[in-house]
């Protein structure tokens, strides 16, 4: 199958960060040419005066939670925290897949064409990712069984997701650790050992509450960075959301074990929960830095151009400086970086030939993007744009969203659905 996209602006985020004027063929999924394509091709899509970009990767949610949003908001952490779990307590797979289905649909509408999800029932989450066409990271919940609801022990349940799962084209096992309140250090280093074996992603919630970082140095004398680091849990492979309340010596116990961050800004803001994830010292210290939504009960909201706009704004507001993050490091956040937080840079986050085709056109006639200047086109996209601009969707190469309409299944349906299963779980 042979895809053209015409006469572009490319927004590539290659190493030089170039933006082109000009065409992208797309051969059995991958990128196979930039610039001037002469030769036809199955499908062309006419792009004149239209912005491509790589597809956005959010590297942190809880996607199923998407028909839970609006029950649970402008309440203290702990009252929040109170109601989220009586609801969890009483989900089912049937409105976890509707609440999956609808999330896929949303992010993919924004832009978004891989996602970082932390959840159980990964098995049922996977239907909406494989249904949809979006690419799932899918991290099963892991934690002490005496903390869980689910049937079994969690690490196990996470173990048999993996092995019915693995080796599927959209569908990329991982293990969503809670955090340091509810996985002792064997569950942290059982998950440690499991993933290095097989190559998956560790994703955890760290330091997200300045009452989990007091917790933690009551029960364990050290605060949560530096006891992962202690009992040798840290690694390469592992991704921390969130990661507000850190010191530079824990951001420097990062950087030693390669562990990667997704901030998550505007979950944090709404919630209340004080503490800005401290990137620069990140940065300085040659920290690995993405970005997530997080779920919908604490956003609201998974589209990434927001949260790209909010992230820079807090940073700069916060340090008192608008050099802060400037427009082109967000976008790198949302891309490149984040698909190597993932450790997907071969593969993703960027448009270059080889890679696979996770691309996103971005109306070049909406207004918010207007003027359409060379050296202004990153800005518009981190500072002006928002979902609503993006109007046809490629992962791997397939259409997903055509002219701002899913393309693999009925959105009308999906979102019927959703209501149906937010009214019979919620009452």
């Amino acid at each position: 199958m042979r895809t053209v996209i015409r006469d572009a602006h490319i927004v590539t985020q290659n190493p030089s960060r170039d933006i082109v004027k000009g065409d992208i063929l797309v051969e059995d999924g991958r990128i196979a040419q930039i610039g001037k394509v002469r030769d036809s091709a199955d499908r062309e899509i006419d792009a004149s005066g239209d912005i491509v970009i790589p597809g956005l990767i959010n590297t942190h949610s809880h996607v199923s939670m998407s028909i839970l949003k609006g029950q649970i908001d402008d309440m203290p952490f702990d009252k929040f925290l109170d109601k989220s779990f009586g609801i969890d307590a009483k989900r089912t797979e049937k409105d976890i897949l509707a609440g999956a289905r609808q999330g896929c649909v949303e992010m993919l509408r924004s832009g978004t064409t891989t996602f970082v999800d932390l959840y159980y029932s990964q098995d049922v989450i996977a239907r909406a990712v494989e249904e949809t066409g979006i690419r799932g990271i899918l991290g099963w919940a892991v934690l002490d069984p005496e903390f869980t609801t689910q049937s079994g022990t969690p690490l196990d349940n996470a173990k048999r997701f993996h092995l019915s799962h693995r080796g599927r084209s959209r569908v990329m096992p991982a293990l969503g650790l809670q955090g340091v309140y509810v996985c002792s250090t064997e569950t942290f280093l059982g998950a440690k050992e499991y993933a290095l074996e097989n190559d998956l992603i560790l994703t955890f919630h760290l330091s997200e509450t300045r009452k989990e970082v007091v917790d933690c140095k009551k029960k364990e004398g050290r605060r949560p960075a530096d006891y992962l680091a202690n009992i040798g849990f840290l690694n390469d492979h592992c991704l921390a959301a969130h990661s507000a309340w850190l010191t530079v010596g824990e951001i420097r116990q990062l950087a030693q074990a390669g562990t990667k961050v997704s901030t998550c800004p505007v979950s944090n803001m709404k919630l209340a929960t004080g503490g800005v994830a401290p990137l620069p010292e990140m940065f300085q210290n040659g920290v690995t830095v993405s970005m997530g939504t997080d779920g919908s009960t604490t956003n609201n909201c998974l589209d990434m151009f927001g949260e790209m706009k909010t992230l820079s704004l807090l940073q700069k507001s916060s340090r008192w400086d608008p050099t802060v993050l400037p427009a082109q490091q967000v976008l790198d956040l949302a891309t490149i970086e984040a698909a190597r937080a993932v450790r997907m840079e071969d593969r993703l986050g960027s448009i270059e030939v080889g890679k696979q085709a996770d691309l996103v056109i971005m109306d070049g006639k909406s207004a918010n993007l207007r003027p359409m200047r060379p050296e202004s086109i990153v800005s518009n996209l981190v500072y002006a744009s928002c979902g609503m601009d993006v109007k046809t969707v490629l992962c791997d190469g397939e259409v997903v969203v055509e002219n701002r309409r899913m393309v693999t299944v009925d959105e009308e349906e999906v979102l019927r659905g959703g209501e149906a299963a937010a009214r019979e779980l919620l009452g």
